[in-house]
């Protein structure tokens, strides 16, 4: 290509920009922050969330724009990538996860968030309180009483009736407060229900992918009869490896989300996933339309989700009781 030929192209991918950049000046931008790698365009067209969004007037080019921060499969950048989106000045952030919301919110105490997928909003000091959250940030939290927890150690216990001692593997920084201090609310939470149900347990720590085999050797030393986990991104990322330790070891396992059941584990019980990212398109609805964050109400899921895999139950020597079966929403056979 000659030297003008050149620049004219850069000249005209400059003024593509420029107009791009005018155009789209005068819409409201939608920030997403997530920890997971960016999904494939088809999907991005058509999915619960971009179909909302689409069903409320905000389609993207035409009346909305949306800045994408995804990460590869860790939350080191998160924080970095929540600065850039306030950088950019959206006008709503949507987070996925616990470790994206509490990077949001230490970016920005003035931009609108919108949070998916945060197990105690309250407790790690995002929010005032559920009814009214105060501040900037309000959005769908994931249930973590006691209560639900314990309903999966009864499908567990219907299973696997001769399991006692129960191994929680967790990732410390899930439960990090907005001030950076750690808590005890996920084991907590997990001991209250395994006491009730009368297990021990015990939990073992990791934050990526290289602490898992030293997790899994502690396990083993311990003599744990069974396992759980909860669905925060470390483990979603990790629950082949999960579901196939549990089983090839011989361990009946419980967990809060179907995936990892179709990798492999043998129940779940969790509240239903479709449904809230709807919701969430909803909430960035009102926000762009002008409600205070700080009055709406943090959503609780109410729809919950019970699966079983068959064939690891067989693997493992397990009868599942016809009665669970025929109340499950899903059977992998």
């Amino acid at each position: 290509m000659s030297r003008r030929r050149f620049l004219l192209a850069a000249g005209a991918l400059a003024a593509a920009r420029l107009a791009r950049a005018q155009r789209t000046s005068r819409l409201p931008t939608l920030g997403i922050l997530s920890p997971f790698p960016q999904p494939a365009p088809k999907y991005i067209a058509n999915n619960p969330f971009t179909n909302r969004l689409r069903e409320l007037g905000w389609i993207e080019g035409e009346t909305l724009d949306i800045e994408r921060a995804y990460t590869v499969d860790s939350e080191d950048r998160l924080p970095e990538m929540a600065a850039q989106l306030v950088h950019a000045q959206v006008d709503v952030i949507w987070t996925i996860g616990p470790h994206a919301a509490l990077a949001a919110a230490r970016a920005t105490k003035s931009i609108p968030i919108v949070f998916w997928g945060v197990g105690y909003p309250v407790q790690q000091g995002l929010v005032q309180s559920l009814a009214r959250p105060g501040g900037n940030l309000t959005g769908i939290a994931s249930t973590t009483s006691p209560e639900v927890h314990a309903k999966r150690l009864q499908l567990l216990r219907e299973i696997a009736p001769a399991t006692r001692r129960l191994a929680l593997l967790l990732a410390p920084s899930t439960t990090r407060t907005l001030a950076g201090e750690r808590t005890r609310l996920t084991p907590n939470a997990h001991g209250a229900a395994a006491e009730a149900m009368g297990y021990e347990m015990r939990d073992f720590e990791f934050e990526s992918p290289a602490d898992l085999e030293a997790a899994f050797r502690a396990i083993d030393a311990w003599g744990a009869d069974c396992v759980t986990t909860d669905g925060f991104p470390q483990s979603f990322r990790a629950r082949r490896r999960i579901a196939a330790f549990a089983t090839d070891s011989g361990r009946a396992s419980a967990f809060a989300q179907r995936d990892f059941v179709e990798a492999g584990g043998l129940v779940s019980y969790s509240f239903l996933i479709r449904p809230t990212i709807p919701r969430c398109a909803e909430y960035i609805d009102r926000v762009l339309r002008g409600a205070k964050v700080a009055e709406i109400p943090v959503e609780l899921p109410t729809a919950y989700d019970t699966a079983v895999n068959l064939h690891t139950a067989r693997k493992l020597g397990l009868a599942v009781p016809q009665a669970l079966l025929l109340r499950a929403d899903k059977v992998f056979e």
